[in-house]
């Protein structure tokens, strides 16, 4: 009887070896979800591949279908550092990435992936700002007075000569730069009012008159020609055409507004702190106030043909709000 129970189990044992070495398919990992809601965002662009966002710690992200999944763009390299502006060409697919530390990024395929032009962990100022002149020149500026051209694709970047200001433009920081619709005109706003103006497409660049000493943080070029610009504590500030006097805004609450967007029916946006939305339906002359989730930064706003909408922030993405109210709510809970 030990020969045929031996045999026996030879045989379940020879059974168990193939089957546990047998090919299989293994079964279909469950689909990572990321968090873009706890995300610290600064910016978030449009391009021909779909909505690109970024900010904390080197984290670029894309979505191809208007902002429900989002992946992570493929990077070379990653330096933990923050991004604060993405900015596309007009073809869609060409784009630069800008951050502290001196960070340049650029995209050829619309944002899915990035290679870096430039980096600076030693002297790199944080970079605030980037724009594409009509030229195809790229321009970055940032922090006490950095300013940067490339006019060879971002291949290579030399100092931006600036006019001189009132006081040392190089103790200054610089937060964005501007263009108009038809990229003839051009702002670069900064810190102790500073506005530079460019009417022939970037190449050379004036310093206006001071009309007001804090910070602005960003501009917007304005359907009717004027320009708004805003920052510190609700301050904006609306121009008479491309380069008449400046006039102050009507803002309910000393909130810094930090980004805008001009809704299909004309209605302009800016968000700001304690998830604050301004929304203006008379030029950027006056505004109300509404609120979105929460009380956190809104950096950043991309609203869509059809109005709906995404804002970043420094607790995440968020979508637009369906409705925009013009009136002020009774208690904005807003900090200066």
């Amino acid at each position: 009887m030990r020969t045929p129970v031996g045999l026996i189990m030879a045989a379940l044992m020879a059974a168990a070896a193939v089957q546990a070495f047998a090919p299989r398919e293994t079964p279909a990992l469950a689909v990572t979800r990321l968090a873009v809601e706890k995300l610290h965002l600064n910016t978030i662009a449009r391009s021909k591949a779909g909505l690109v966002t970024a900010g904390e710690l080197g984290t670029v992200l894309y979505s191809t279908n208007q902002g429900r999944d989002w992946q992570r763009a493929a990077m070379p390299v990653q330096r933990q550092a923050l991004i604060n502006q993405i900015s596309f060409a007009g073809d869609g697919l060409t784009g630069m990435a800008v951050g502290h530390e001196g960070w340049i990024l650029r995209t050829t395929d619309g944002g899915l992936s990035w290679e870096e032009v430039a980096f600076d962990e030693q002297n790199g100022e944080p970079l605030m700002g980037v724009g594409r002149l009509p030229s195809g020149s790229w321009i970055v500026v940032g922090a006490f007075g950095r300013a940067l051209r490339s006019d060879d694709a971002g291949n290579s970047w030399q100092r931006l000569v600036l006019p001189k200001t009132g006081d040392a433009l190089d103790d200054k920081h610089m937060n964005r730069v501007v263009g108009s619709a038809d990229g003839r005109h051009w702002l670069i706003v900064g810190e102790r009012g500073l506005v530079l103006r460019s009417d022939d497409g970037g190449e050379h660049w004036a310093a206006v008159e001071p009309f007001y000493k804090g910070s602005l943080y960003n501009a917007a070029a304005l359907p009717d020609g004027n320009w708004l610009a805003y920052g510190m504590r609700g301050n904006a500030f609306v121009s008479q055409g491309a380069q008449g006097s400046w006039s102050r805004s009507t803002l309910p609450v000393p909130t810094s507004f930090f980004n805008h967007a001009v809704l299909p029916d004309g209605r302009l946006l800016l968000v700001g702190q304690g998830s604050l939305i301004a929304t203006s339906t008379d030029g950027g002359n006056s505004f109300g106030i509404s609120r979105a989730k929460g009380r956190a930064t809104l950096t950043d706003i991309q609203v869509a043909a059809d109005g709906s909408g995404w804002i970043t922030s420094d607790a995440g993405l968020q979508a637009l709000p369906q409705a925009q109210s013009a009136q002020p709510p009774a208690d904005t809970g807003a900090k200066p």
